[in-house]
């Protein structure tokens, strides 16, 4: 009975699960982004929701380089922080401007997504990730006299 309320807080099951999370995410981010890719270098006419002026192919472009870049680096774990603000941005436009609207079953797979974006940029990218690799090889490598980085 007692393992049923174990509320799991252990910092290497958290790690598992922000590696999980951003798989998961980046992968199924991804495919939804890869029909804007194909649509931003298609030979059609973009039509693309426009919310702050800049033209439908700008607005296209932007939602791709979250949807299909920043997904790839979520994956890797790579800038993690920068990928999750980046895929905020897109998901609330996405929900504030171009499925303002909608019923909430419209909003509601915009919605998932930024509040898993808002999940890893709060949690960070974990000890399974590029970001970990990359801090802790800048750590070892300070100077003497610096304040050293605490280890991760």
């Amino acid at each position: 009975m007692k393992k049923l309320f174990n509320p799991g807080i252990h910092q290497e099951n958290i790690n598992y699960a922000l590696l999980f999370l951003r798989i998961a995410i980046g992968v199924m981010m991804l495919t939804h982004g890869w029909g804007k890719l194909v649509t931003l270098f298609g030979n059609d006419p973009i039509q693309f929701a426009d919310p702050f002026g800049m033209g439908p192919a700008a607005s296209l472009g932007l939602s791709v380089f979250a949807e299909v870049f920043c997904s790839i680096l979520l994956i890797f774990g790579f800038l993690t922080r920068f990928a999750a603000i980046t895929l905020i941005i897109n998901m609330s436009t996405a929900v504030i401007f171009a499925h303002a609207a909608d019923p909430f079953s419209g909003k509601e797979m915009a919605l998932l997504y930024l509040t898993v974006s808002v999940t890893i940029l709060s949690a960070g990218a974990g000890k399974f990730s590029l970001d970990n690799l990359l801090y802790n090889k800048i750590r070892d490598e300070e100077p003497e006299g610096e304040p050293a980085l605490e280890r991760r």
